[in-house]
This record gives structure tokens, sequence and C-alpha cells, in this order.
């Protein structure tokens, strides 16, 4: 099975790339989704059976100020994809967001209404996902994930979700990835437990200051817990059905 990859370099690009070895992984200048021919020409070229669509715009303060690059790479960009994957008849797998949900209660599950938005770069994640739809085949995972070191000397406690560190949830998307064409479901909410971005943060960085969301200088959601039985039940199966050392 071959499985393509865009955002390669990124945080979880690079990740993927480590745990799945044989990915075709072309870079952003091989491969620049905002591009439709050139998405086209590689697509039909390669003729995967998978394409997992992780290349995205997604500095959240940026976004308010880089709009119609946010919109071209996280929309545009999606939707070029989306018509070279159905070119070839590939599954579709789109990584998205957390955010595409308003963050007013949390524990939000795969079937709920998602919006209002809170911030731009969350409006072009959740259009994102509609063009997603336009597949023969999709697949959307809904994650959130930080490098595997927390980078910033503050964390907002007032801001709770089931994000984790990038190598904690790569092996669980890997998975998914993997078994894409077995999988029937169109969404499926990857993260950990219900936590705030504080707590989080202490885990790999005690020294991180407390703070909240007020400080940000962008809108945040509050709440973007995921509920996460559905894939429980899609791990549990996808691993009790898998040889040992292939997961």
């Amino acid at each position: 099975m071959t499985i393509l990859l865009t955002g390669g370099n990124g945080r979880l690009g690079t990740e993927l790339r480590a745990l799945l070895p044989g990915l075709v992984a072309p870079t952003s200048a091989d491969m620049d989704v905002t591009d439709a021919a050139q998405v086209m020409a590689v697509v039909t070229r390669e003729r995967p059976d998978v394409i997992v669509h992780a290349a995205a715009y997604t500095n959240v303060g940026g976004a308010e100020k880089e709009r119609d690059r946010c919109w071209a790479v996280n929309v545009g960009g999606t939707r070029n994809v989306v018509a070279a994957a159905n070119a070839v008849d590939a599954k579709f797998v789109h990584i998205s967001t957390d955010y595409v949900f308003s963050g007013e209660s949390g524990g939000y599950a795969e079937d709920d209404t998602p919006g209002p938005v809170a911030n731009y770069y969350a409006l072009t994640k959740l259009v994102a996902e509609e063009a997603a739809r336009a597949a023969h085949a999709p697949l959307i995972l809904r994650t959130s994930f930080r490098p595997r070191e927390f980078q910033y000397p503050v964390a907002f406690s007032d801001v709770f979700t089931g994000q984790d560190y990038v190598d904690v949830l790569a092996p669980q998307l890997a998975l998914a990835i993997t078994h894409a064409r077995e999988i029937p479901d169109e969404i499926l909410h990857i993260v950990t437990e219900r936590k705030s971005v504080y707590d989080l943060a202490r885990r790999r960085n005690p020294a991180v200051r407390e703070g909240t969301r007020a400080e940000a200088g962008v809108t945040l959601p509050g709440d973007v817990s995921l509920e996460t039985g559905r894939w429980a039940a899609v791990h549990a199966r996808l691993v009790s059905s898998t040889p040992p050392n292939t997961h």
C-alpha cells in the first residue's frame, strides 16, 4: 500500500515519517498544496492508495493577520488534494483540529455540531472539513498536539483540551492511517484525556508560569476537549487484529 503525506516536514509529518518509513512525502517545493496543477501532477504520478493531508497553516495568532494565506493553505489546499485523491480513487485522510468546536462546553463527540468558531484559523479548519467531505472516501481525524517540549514561558489554566505532545499522539494517528481503508467511520477523535493547557505544559516544563487566555492576544476557545470512545473501540479492534511488531 502506498501512502502519500502532505506536510511531511511539519511537526506531525516528521513523526509520521519516522513511524511509517515507506511514506511518500513530497516537500512543499515539490508539491505546493495551493497549486492545484502541481498537486494533481504529483498524485497522478505516484497513484497512492491513501493520501494523508497534514499540511496546514497552524499559526493561530498569525492567521488573524494573514487571512488570505491561511485560507489558501487550509481551504484551497484541502480542495486541491481532495480533487487529486478522487482522480486516483485514493482514501483521503484529513488531519483536523478540536478548534472546529466553540469551546463552550467540552467533551465534544464526533457527531456534535461544530462551531461557532472562536477565531479565523478555526474557521478555515472547519471549512476545510467540509472540503474533505467531498472526497470519495474521507476520514477526518480531529486531533491537537504540541511539540515534544512545551516551548512557551506561560501556559493557560483556563483553556481545557485533549491535546497532548506530538510523540504521544503520533503512534495512534499512524495506526489509524495504516488501517484507514478498513475504517468505515468518517470522523474520529484522537486525543488524550481532558486537562488544562497549564497542566499539560507542566508535564515537560515544570517551570512554566500559569496564565489565562486573556493574555493570548487572540480569542481562544475555553474547552475543546473531545470524547474519544469511538476511537477507543476502533483502536482496540485494530490492535487485536494486527500481528505483533506491526503497530
